[in-house]
């Protein structure tokens, strides 16, 4: 799959192969080291069996391999003919040879791709031997395909889940024998059950899921790195069905990788944060990236005293003292999101404590119903996504019109948070939940990242980063932007593109709302007041779209570039984001800005209150799911 990719495009390749198996679950257990740049811990993945699999197994055994047998074949044929005399020994020349795996803490021998197996040595068998036989013998084992760069893999292995206490309620067998075929369909059952309990025994899960993380090992799987992807086998195994559903990874990052940045904050400190790299967080842990590979996560990460770990999580961790100088902070989500949409950023940062008047505001709003939104009384209506703890069903955080925020900043920048930040966050909140109702997350972190951030701002669940640029702007440029990253959380976040190349259906919605966010939350403002701002920031912005549309190529203006084959994937669930590396691109607005007017002439055309109504009944329709724009 890997070799049909062009390396010379500037295409982003997602070479997960979600259609045979889809990660549920993560758990991430991780230190973070300032002296060597490098994040080093262990992942742990919970799957379920791919949609195209289950769909087609019905048919016969045949038929499903049909799916992804030819690319098992090919891989069987490449790593069978690659000549291997020393399996301990690494070579540069072809990305499947295989070699000895290095352990956590023993040294990493990895070639410059990170290429490995596990140890093979112990039982007699080398790689190329192993390999040959799947050839000799007719047999395709299933590879799981993650998206994986910059990354050193160090060990990967099949979780024994059955050896947990207290799981026997996740099965439905009464008693098991000693068969390993049965012992293997009961670990991946014991899988299934947890990752499909009921929205309302959430703890419960968690709880197991943490429990089974630390299950012991019951065999190492092979694998192999290449350029965009991390590739897993198990001897023998041939189908989605049969593979591990649960497997532990051992890996550290490297210093140069893409999905986070290592700097110094604006006092000078070191932190270190996920700044919304064009991979996303590949570099940052295994993961599947499609937007379909809907996840939950839990994560804990050790660092130095001193530090602050900020994090995508439905909590306010708490850090825990582990040993003199060493925290550890827990954050957990459970509405499944993109892996994505994982944000985390370390540092020394100061939290700006809230002033009395700010908390005054707060409480006066928190839990009033505007008048306009007396149809969110409702209607009890079942939600559209799958089951997960969802705010809307939730008659409290239905009438929360301020969730509970933090805001930090370099100690530098404390000062200037307190006076025009801090008291915009409620106003802001309160505006966006006037407009489209309940807010999906149940909190908000605002954090003024390190100077290098490339953006003005940038949304994750629970999570906004702004740049210090806002803050010298006095409350109009900190206020919209801020409207802006909260207008994510609605659309984004909770309504998700189903094809990242839509990226409009985010950035349009988001630059359209902030107006009307914005307008709402200056209620000091007269009526003509708010529409000679709101009219004068549509003439900026249409000499903006007008300029790019001139100076820029005319492929990366298109709001859908692959067209009528927006959302399709291939069989395995791979494919590509069209221009998705391209480095220009970056800093275009064009899909902002285009979106942005064709909303804008929706609401002028039927009525901006018509129009609004219609938004509120779609994100109540559509939260938790992902969309296309046709």
């Amino acid at each position: 799959m890997e070799t049909q990719l062009d390396p010379m495009t500037d295409d982003l390749p997602l070479m997960a192969n979600t259609s045979y198996m889809l990660v549920k679950h993560y758990i991430l257990d991780l230190d973070v080291d300032f002296k060597s740049k490098v994040i080093e811990g262990i992942i742990v993945l919970f799957f379920e069996t791919g949609s195209r699999y289950r769909k087609n197994s019905s048919t016969g055994k045949g038929s499903c391999q049909s799916q992804f047998g030819e690319t098992c074949k090919m891989r069987a044929s490449e790593l069978c003919h690659t000549p291997v005399t020393n399996v301990s020994a690494c070579s540069s020349k072809t990305e499947y040879n295989d070699i000895a795996v290095c352990g956590k803490g023993e040294e990493d021998t990895s070639d410059k791709n990170g290429n490995h197996s596990n140890e093979e040595q112990a039982s007699g068998i080398s790689s190329s031997k192993d390999c040959c036989d799947i050839e000799n013998h007719g047999n395709k084992d299933f590879l799981l395909v993650l998206d994986c760069c910059d990354l050193s893999v160090l060990k990967v292995e099949e979780v024994d889940v059955a050896a947990v206490s207290g799981i026997e309620k996740f099965t439905r067998s009464a008693e098991l024998t000693d068969v390993s075929k049965e012992l293997e369909n009961l670990r991946n059952q014991i899988v299934h059950e947890l990752v499909t309990l009921p929205a309302d025994r959430w703890k419960e899960q968690l709880y197991y899921f943490t429990r089974c993380s630390q299950a012991p090992g019951c065999g190492e799987l092979l694998f192999t790195t290449g350029t965009w992807s991390l590739e897993i086998r198990k001897s023998g195994i041939q189908t989605p069905t049969d593979f591990p559903h649960a497997i532990r990874i051992w890996y550290k990052t490297k210093p140069e990788g893409r999905s986070v940045t290592w700097t110094t904050d604006q006092s000078g400190r070191p932190c270190v944060y996920t700044m919304g790299s064009p991979i996303n967080n590949r570099a940052l842990f295994p993961c599947q990236e499609p937007p379909i590979a809907l996840s939950t996560w839990q994560a804990s990460v050790r660092t130095a005293a001193g530090f602050v770990v900020l994090m995508s999580g439905e909590n306010s961790a708490e850090p825990v003292q582990l040993r003199e100088g060493i925290l550890s902070w827990y954050y957990y989500v459970t509405m499944p999101m993109p892996a994505s949409t994982f944000t985390i950023a370390v540092g020394c940062w100061q939290e700006v404590k809230q002033q009395s008047f700010t908390a005054a505001i707060q409480t006066n709003i928190e839990f009033s119903l505007p008048s306009s939104q007396a149809d969110f009384r409702w209607h009890e209506e079942i939600c559209g996504h799958v089951e997960y703890p969802c705010r809307f069903q939730n008659p409290a955080a239905r009438l929360q019109a301020v969730i509970p925020y933090r805001v930090f900043a370099p100690w530098c920048l404390v000062e200037h948070c307190e006076e025009c930040l801090l008291q915009l966050i409620p106003q802001c909140l309160s505006a966006a939940y006037t407009t489209l109702g309940t807010h999906p997350f149940s909190r908000l972190d605002v954090l003024i990242v390190p100077s290098n951030f490339s953006s003005l701002g940038m949304a994750s669940p629970h999570i906004i980063f702004l740049s210090q640029s806002v803050l010298p702007g006095g409350s109009h440029l900190c206020g919209t932007r801020l409207c802006h990253e909260i207008a994510h959380a609605w659309f984004g976040l909770a309504i998700g593109a189903r094809d990242w190349t839509e990226e409009w259906i985010s950035e349009g919605f988001a630059t359209f709302l902030e107006d009307i966010f914005w307008a709402r939350a200056q209620q000091q403002l007269s009526h003509d007041e708010v529409r000679g701002q709101r009219e004068l920031k549509a003439l900026l912005r249409w000499r903006r779209l007008r300029d790019e549309v001139q100076n820029s190529e005319e492929e990366l203006q298109v709001l859908r570039p692959k067209k009528e084959s927006t959302g399709e994937l291939s069989e395995s669930g791979a494919s590509v984001v069209k221009h998705g590396l391209k480095a220009e691109k970056i800093f275009m607005q064009v899909h902002y800005l285009k979106g942005y007017f064709l909303l804008r002439s929706l609401a002028r055309t039927i009525g901006e209150a018509s129009y609004l109504a219609s938004l509120r009944k779609f994100v109540h329709r559509f939260h938790g799911q992902l969309v296309l724009s046709q």
